[in-house]
């Protein structure tokens, strides 16, 4: 798998390399990380189970859930350990595989959220046709094309890694191995390989979000045509819709959509669509969703029961 690269292993300086600092790490992102597996495969379990949750918006938080847990998966684990170790080092090969997975877990996110968006302007602007259109058959394909539309992402991501010479310093100034920080240690002219990631990454990035904004903003302004309870029904998913949008995409754009230069502040506006945005999309969603939160109860209710039985 090392193409061009003298180097065998990086290390990762991680958030900080304090010692107390570094178990305030640990504990933070050992309960981030838990917090986002129980809630995420709550909501998965939920979904799962309840018949009431079988609409496509369902099917669509299913799978963005899904992703949520994966993304986090792919950073989260290798933080907890180290944090308690004294020297974090990757191997080249490892380093190659969380790039891809992180970039195909966050680009299926963002393709998701774009199908979550197609599927409630069709449910408030055309409500009549709204089954018609959004069939089971028709959201299987989306999702399926999400699928490869992430593998081609990353792979693309994996051919730019690939192509960089690494002769020399093996230092990683980041928690993970990403394109950004790898470009720093490749000794020759990054350029056209950073210019390959903003067009890549970054249009990604940039493009579905202004996609997503126009969409909900045709949405919001259609409702002017709803009654009082269904405006105040459909505004409710939308907004939550909105804010995920904003947590996740705003940190993204930031990162991707920039030359190769670094601040200070990057690691922890990472942290927080890595780790962040994963935590808060399951609260987002199950605060503000009566449904998500009726059939939670009656999950909850029949496991009680089952639990009382002899």
């Amino acid at each position: 798998m090392q193409l061009n690269s003298n180097v065998t292993e990086f290390v990762l300086l991680g958030l900080t390399q304090d010692a107390f600092w570094k178990n305030i790490v640990f504990v933070i992102i050992f309960f981030f990380y838990l917090g986002t597996l129980l809630g995420n495969l709550l909501i998965i379990t939920t979904i799962r189970t309840s018949r009431a949750l079988q609409s496509p918006m369902y099917f669509f938080l299913f799978y963005l859930s899904l992703s949520d847990t994966c993304f986090s998966t792919s950073i989260a684990p290798r933080m907890i350990v180290d944090a308690l170790s004294k020297k974090s080092t990757i191997s080249f090969s490892e380093c190659i595989i969380q790039v891809f997975t992180f970039h195909f877990f966050g680009c299926l996110e963002i393709f998701i959220l774009i199908l979550m968006a197609v599927d409630r302007h069709v449910a408030i602007c055309k409500p009549l046709h709204y089954m018609t259109i959004m069939n089971h058959r028709v959201c299987g394909v989306l999702v399926a094309a999400a699928w490869v539309g992430s593998c081609v992402h990353s792979l693309a991501q994996i051919f730019l890694a690939l192509s960089l010479p690494f002769c020399g310093p093996n230092v990683i100034d980041h928690y993970f191995c990403d394109l950004q920080p790898l470009l720093k240690l490749a000794c020759s002219d990054t350029y056209v390989v950073n210019l390959l990631l903003v067009t890549n990454s970054g249009a990604i990035c940039t493009v579905s979000f202004v996609m997503l904004m126009f969409s909900y903003g045709v949405i919001l302004h259609s409702l002017r045509n709803h009654s009082a309870e269904g405006r105040k029904k459909a505004l409710s998913t939308c907004v939550s819709h909105i804010i995920v949008v904003i947590l996740f995409f705003g940190p993204c754009i930031f990162i991707y959509t920039r030359p190769a230069t670094t601040f200070p502040m990057d690691k922890m506006i990472a942290v927080f669509y890595t780790l962040g945005t994963p935590l808060l999309n399951p609260l987002i969603y199950t605060l503000r969703n009566t449904e998500v939160k009726s059939a939670m109860r009656k999950l909850w209710s029949k496991k009680l029961i089952s639990d009382i039985k002899p």
